[in-house]
């Protein structure tokens, strides 16, 4: 594991330290007294691809469920959670299972997961070649340094062969063979868009990368829909039932969602339909 990633995650267990005590002062259970509907829910998740679908589904199936949505807006992966565990949110919707776990063990905390909504694609570009057999031996690539995404970049190269890893791969300690020897360089995840000019390729996640302005048709190697790193809406274990909850996963997996996310972003979002 990364020094990067020890500091990220202890940081965030200190955090979580400090806040547990005082989740009750800080619980926003908006839960409304009958024949209120079913009231107001605060959900943390960065602006895209989360943030868009959320105002999507506020804006729309919420209102006529009775289900008020109050997005909060959140721009790094380090927060989102922690606002989670001391009541600052009711839920978020950021993180796949396995960040979700690697945070839990890392802060002692127990949040959970209600069930994947969709993919968030993410994949290599490049500004110097327009394919990854362009690359030369020894060529730059930037990774995220984050407890999930690193272990994914470092998957999808090795499905390309390009590289080989331990089936459980979460840092550069995981990868066995490295035959083209590319120099990795461990970078926050939100800055991978901004190193590009100074790497010869880097792995952006699409809540980085739409923003500033990268494209799928851009990609130089892309995630499939067989990825196991979907995002999941999470919450308290005391929220797990909670009506608003429910609804809320319900019409993040509905066709009608699905369709927007498609119009959206064009494969780039990968939906999760169920019922």
């Amino acid at each position: 594991m990364s020094r990067t990633l020890r500091t990220s995650l202890f940081a965030a267990a200190a955090a979580v330290a400090l806040t547990l005590t005082g989740c009750a002062a800080g619980d926003t259970d908006s839960a409304p007294e009958d024949g209120e509907g079913l009231g107001t829910l605060k959900v943390g998740a960065l602006q895209t691809p989360a943030g868009d679908i959320l105002q999507h589904i506020a804006e729309t199936s919420a209102a006529e469920a009775g289900l008020e949505i109050e997005f909060v807006p959140f721009t790094d992966y380090n927060t989102p959670n922690t606002a989670l565990v001391d009541g600052s949110i009711d839920a978020n919707l950021f993180q796949n299972e396995t960040f979700l776990e690697t945070f839990n063990d890392a802060a002692g905390a127990d949040l959970i997961s209600i069930g994947q909504a969709y993919l968030p694609s993410a994949a290599f570009y490049s500004d110097k070649v327009s394919s990854f057999d362009e690359l030369e031996d020894g060529a730059t690539i930037a990774i995220p340094n984050d407890p999930t995404n690193e272990g994914r970049a470092l998957l999808l190269l090795a499905s390309e062969g390009l590289i080989e890893t331990t089936e459980d791969v979460v840092d550069l300690t995981g990868v066995t063979a490295n035959p083209k020897n590319f120099e990795f360089r461990e970078i926050e995840n939100a800055t991978l868009p901004q190193a590009l000019p100074d790497v010869d390729a880097a792995f952006v996640t699409i809540s980085f990368a739409l923003p500033a302005g990268l494209t799928g048709d851009q990609a130089i190697l892309l995630e499939g829909e067989d990825s196991p790193y979907y995002n999941v809406l999470a919450t308290r274990p005391e929220l797990e039932d909670d009506e608003r909850v429910q609804k809320l996963y319900e019409l993040l997996t509905t066709q009608e969602t699905a369709d927007f996310e498609n119009e959206t972003w064009g494969g780039l979002v990968v939906p999760v339909v169920r019922g």
